[in-house]
């Protein structure tokens, strides 16, 4: 249960709180046993400007207490809160999750069991679903690249429920024209995907375009990366896995909205037949492209998988993509990076980011940025030789392929893992699923 600030406890809890046992800073945790149950007392901080984030972070400390002392169940008791119940439930399966599918030993003294006192039981079956489609996302994001390949991404698309799926394979990317996407697939032996998933709600609000990077394996191509940390590149789908499993909870949920989501999924190898520097490639929209380096290909496969769901009818687009480093010198693990060409639309996946607690910082866009991307060959240039302001150039370079639809791009390079935040650690974060499901929700009206 939260200790609050100055708040009294019942007779039984409040003297360690006197002792200075309990405390109610912030994730500050006391074990107290009555008879053959424990009561796992968590600090919460001051009851006023307490919100759904804040119990979040609170049900997590008490969830990892409880696996700690080898607790096999947990009984919340939900305080009387705004947000308590999804925080409640989200902390704790979000923190509770552990990703053991290709170990020999599993742990068997996991928490298996979560019963709330009191909330909203409405809100707790939706947060669950949340959690849910979160934790499937960083299944996705954690299996090893040569599990998780492109048609593995198709699969688990076509598993969704609620929605319809189409998967076009090389032969037709090749044929729609969308000679970016194909110039960063035909170095690997995997076939690549585009993943359209559909769900139509009905609702009267706008048709939204939900994008995800899903580089499956990023090894540089011919621009190849150092060995150091390379196996990290099984993440550079994380944009994808987002969209598939925000999908899926959409439709769970049954949200009065139109989504289309699009997920370009493709390994980047290098091999014989791999495209090159200097390579000029055509995308969709019939724009010219210099690949002068071929390790910046996320923004070559996001172009012709926005180009398409534009062509799909969405009005109002989000991409989400572990798109540059710079990003995370930028803003570290804690904040990703939004960049926009519509101040309104950006407000609103602000607010959803905000109202979940995936958080985003606006970034500029300018002219003179875009001037950058111009090609000397070609229209763009997916790199220049300057390499300024690295995460603003890809989102310059991006913006031509919207068509001018109200558009967020969401640089989700130093958050999708290693956020160290307590209910997702430091592993596979499975950031932007909760903020697309309530975008989702908040434009259904």
């Amino acid at each position: 249960m939260p200790v609050f600030e100055n708040e009294q406890l019942d007779e039984a809890l409040q003297p360690l709180v006197d002792a200075g046992e309990a405390k109610a800073a912030p994730k500050k945790t006391a074990v107290f046993h009555d008879g053959s149950q424990r009561v796992i007392l968590v600090g919460a901080g001051k009851r006023d400007g307490a919100d759904a984030e804040r119990l979040r972070v609170a049900a997590a400390a008490a969830a990892n207490r409880a696996r700690d002392i080898g607790a096999t169940g947990l009984a919340w008791e939900v305080p009387d809160l705004e947000g308590a119940t999804t925080g409640v439930v989200q902390g704790t399966l979000l923190a509770l999750y552990a990703f053991d599918t290709f170990k020999s030993k599993k742990d068997e003294g996991s928490v298996t069991s979560l019963e709330l006192v009191g909330g909203s039981q409405e809100e707790a079956e939706a947060a669950q679903i949340e959690a849910e489609a979160q934790n499937a996302a960083r299944d996705l994001q954690n299996l090893p690249a040569n599990v998780a390949t492109p048609e593995f991404l198709v699969e688990r698309a076509r598993k969704l429920e609620g929605v319809e799926v189409e998967a076009l394979g090389r032969d037709e990317i090749v044929a729609r024209g969308m000679g970016a996407l194909a110039a960063v697939a035909q170095g690997s032996y995997a076939d690549p995907y585009l993943i359209v998933i559909r769900y139509d709600g009905g609702g009267d609000g706008p048709h939204l375009g939900f994008v995800g990077k899903a580089v499956t394996f990023d090894s540089g191509g011919i621009s190849i990366k150092p060995a150091g940390k390379m196996h990290e590149m099984k993440f550079d789908m994380s944009g994808g896995a987002a969209v598939i499993e925000a999908m899926g909870a959409i439709a769970r949920l049954r949200l009065p909205v139109k989504v289309t989501g699009v997920v370009a999924a493709t390994e980047n190898m290098p091999s014989g037949r791999s495209m090159r520097p200097g390579d000029i490639v055509t995308a969709m929209n019939g724009t010219t492209i210099e690949v002068n380096n071929t390790d910046a290909e996320g923004r070559l496969v996001l172009a012709d998988a926005l180009a398409y769901a534009v062509e799909q009818g969405a009005e109002r687009l989000v991409d989400l993509a572990t798109l540059t480093g710079a990003i995370l010198v930028a803003l570290g693990h804690t904040y990703c990076g939004y960049f926009s060409n519509d101040d309104d639309w950006c407000g609103a996946v602000d607010a959803a980011g905000r109202t979940t607690g995936e958080l985003g910082w606006r970034l500029p866009l300018h002219a003179e940025y875009a001037e950058s991307t111009k090609g000397r060959y070609a229209d763009l240039q997916n790199v220049s030789e300057a390499r300024d302001a690295g995460s603003i150039y890809g989102a310059e370079f991006l913006k031509p392929f919207v068509d001018g639809r109200p558009w967020v791009h969401m640089d989700i390079a130093g958050t999708a893992w290693g956020m160290k935040r307590n209910y997702v650690g430091n592993g596979a974060s499975g950031f932007g699923v909760r903020t697309l499901i309530e975008l989702a929700r908040s434009a259904s009206g």
